[in-house]
């Protein structure tokens, strides 16, 4: 590492001064300047005991909320840590990121919250251990920038490089509800909380959905509480709507929402977001993203990213962050998070079409139906689809929900240079996938399937996302839906009420109908999705953009010349909406690695 320990510095002076000082300087967060004053001052929280934290943070045991700068209050927090060192964290609630040294101890612990909502890079040298809450300045402070393998072939399985890894060899990410651990130059990962999920009985509130809106209104009310004027993103969905509406109520009505638009049929929903203003009487503000809007930004957008981020639509998130910045806009509340909490993903009733061929008798589906689906000519009707339903019937939760993902679908072989498969770990996805899928004790498959979205779907993606567009045009945003009293309420609907059947959503949809306009009760889910792929086969600029940068990835070792080449000839001539994502994917790798790390190749 670039940092000196201080000369005759004893263990814990050493991890004071670097965490102080250097190795939590970040950007706009810079905790050195919140924990090292207060030694300096002579207030030292116990003279060997310091704890900085960003976001607010708080305990189920009584610990006041934290939030850097007020320091009476991090004095409760090294109380907790004290009295309990071992299980502290268990009791933490809210969101942000907690850093405790224990100078005497020589020890320091770095945690993130529940739902991993602030990112937290690590990584460990031989003088101690850096921590921040920016990558791209711990890559430049430690010197990490070698591009790990692994992670390229990561970012092409997942679109983004998921925790607890990083695109940078050397340096990791905390996941959700993770702490991190050095002492003794030795650095160990747990999770310190895991879920609680119960499936006896529904809340012992009279009435549940009456218990939920009140939940949810406490929890827009909590994230409007020192905002500055606020706004909301509506999308014209469940949540962004709840949230839209809920701001509406709280403001005395006339409350400002922001919707994106799309001049492409199938992507346009400014139509259900029309219906959501209407029927809570909000302002309404419109933006149609232009294929050249997507030309203009789309460069600046991916290259901002402190990794590969392969997601499309933080292009509407952006546009929606712009014209909320230009009207003076303090802080957006954004409805991320329902979904994960309330089970409204398609692919949580799709597993549902395979409980019946489980059922089946062992000699019915081994000896008859599967003998008989491998010998049927290719010709016959429906013969293909029976062979994939069985194949994923046969295949465990959660590898099932990869069944066509790109790299499912396609041999690697055919994708990556022989240089940079030889280093990889195909099967890591995979494993990563099952790890937190199987953490959660005593849990049924939706409730797995629901922990596993809210590190892959929300702390790695989603949330990110959002961050990053809102923080490009310098408004903050917040999460209602991610409150910890709905998280916790969330967890206590059984599975059967949370998706009776496969009907998504059905316990919110039902506590809220009649104050939810029905039409958006009964949409279907879309989000702010990107006509990318159908706009580049009309746009000659947008095309352009798009087929140069993937075909100067070609110089970078990374993936083979004809699978590039391939990737565009299949997006002009066959599906392309599908092959549209695959193009996004590669440009937005390009992008990002032009303008962070010009000279990558890899040998």
């Amino acid at each position: 590492m670039n940092g000196q320990a201080p000369a005759r510095a004893s263990p814990g002076q050493w991890l004071q001064a670097n965490l102080s000082w250097a190795s939590l300087k970040s950007g706009q967060v810079d905790f050195g300047t919140e924990v090292a004053p207060d030694k300096a001052s002579g207030s030292a929280l116990d003279n060997t005991c310091f704890v900085a934290t960003q976001g607010d943070v708080h305990s189920d045991a009584g610990i006041s909320v934290i939030t850097l700068g007020t320091l009476g209050k991090g004095r409760d927090m090294v109380a907790a840590y004290r009295e309990s060192p071992r299980t502290f964290l268990s009791t933490l609630r809210g969101c942000g990121i907690i850093l405790l040294i224990d100078e005497q101890a020589g020890t320091v612990l770095a945690a993130t919250d529940r739902l991993g909502r602030t990112p937290l890079y690590y990584c460990p040298g031989q003088d101690g251990i850096a921590i921040s809450t920016s990558l791209r300045w711990l890559s430049a402070y430690t010197g990490k920038s070698a591009i790990a393998a692994q992670e390229l072939y990561d970012y092409v399985y997942f679109h983004m490089v998921p925790a607890p890894r990083t695109v940078f060899a050397g340096i990791g990410k905390l996941q959700a509800g993770q702490v991190l651990s050095h002492a003794a130059d030795e650095s160990t990962l747990s999770r310190y909380w895991q879920p609680n999920f119960r499936e006896s009985n529904i809340h012992q509130a009279t009435d549940p959905g009456q218990a939920l809106y009140v939940l949810l209104k406490n929890a827009v009310s909590s994230a409007c509480k020192d905002a500055g004027r606020t706004g909301a993103f509506l999308s014209g969905g469940l949540d962004s709507t709840t949230v839209s509406g809920l701001l509406s109520e709280i403001q005395g009505g006339n409350s400002d929402a922001y919707s994106i638009g799309f001049d492409a049929p199938g992507y346009d929903e400014m139509p259900f977001a029309r219906a959501s203003a209407e029927h809570f009487g909000l302002r309404l503000h419109e933006y149609y993203v232009t294929p050249e809007d997507v030309v203009s930004e789309l460069p600046a957008i991916a290259a901002s990213f402190e990794e590969p981020f392969g997601n499309s639509s933080a292009l509407p998130a952006y546009f929606c962050a712009r014209m909320a910045a230009r009207d003076g806009i303090d802080t957006l509340l954004a409805g991320d998070g329902g979904d994960e909490l309330f089970a409204g993903n398609e692919r949580y009733a799709k597993q549902k079409d395979f409980v019946h061929y489980e059922h089946l008798p062992y000699w019915l589906r081994h000896r008859i139906i599967e003998p008989l689906a491998a010998v049927a000519p290719a010709s016959l009707p429906l013969a293909s689809k029976a062979r994939s339903y069985i194949l994923q019937a046969n295949t465990p939760l959660p590898d099932r929900m990869q069944h066509y993902s790109f790299l499912h679908q396609i041999e690697p072989e055919t994708v990556f240079a022989p240089g940079l498969l030889s280093k990889v770990d195909r099967g890591r996805p995979l494993e990563l996938l099952r790890e937190i899928y199987l953490a959660p004790r005593d849990a049924t498959d939706l409730n797995r399937m629901l922990f596993l979205d809210w590190q892959i779907t929300l702390a790695d993606n989603d949330l990110r996302k959002v961050d990053q567009a809102c923080k490009l045009n310098g408004v903050r945003v917040r999460y209602p839906m991610l409150d910890d009293d709905l998280f916790e309420f969330s967890m206590g609907i059984p599975s059967k009420t949370k998706l009776p059947g496969k009907k998504l959503r059905d316990f919110y949809k039902q506590s809220l109908s009649g104050w939810l306009p029905d039409v958006t009760i009964n949409k279907s889910k879309q989000g702010f999705g990107l006509p990318f792929g159908v706009w580049m086969r009309e746009h000659k600029p947008l095309q352009e953009l798009a087929y140069d940068n993937i075909l100067k990835l070609d110089a970078r070792k990374i993936f083979q010349r004809n699978f590039l080449e391939d990737a565009i000839a299949r997006h002009r001539e066959g599906h392309a909406s599908y092959f549209g994502e695959l193009i996004w994917v590669l440009a937005v790798l390009e992008l990002w690695l032009s303008a962070n790390l010009p000279d990558y190749c890899h040998e």
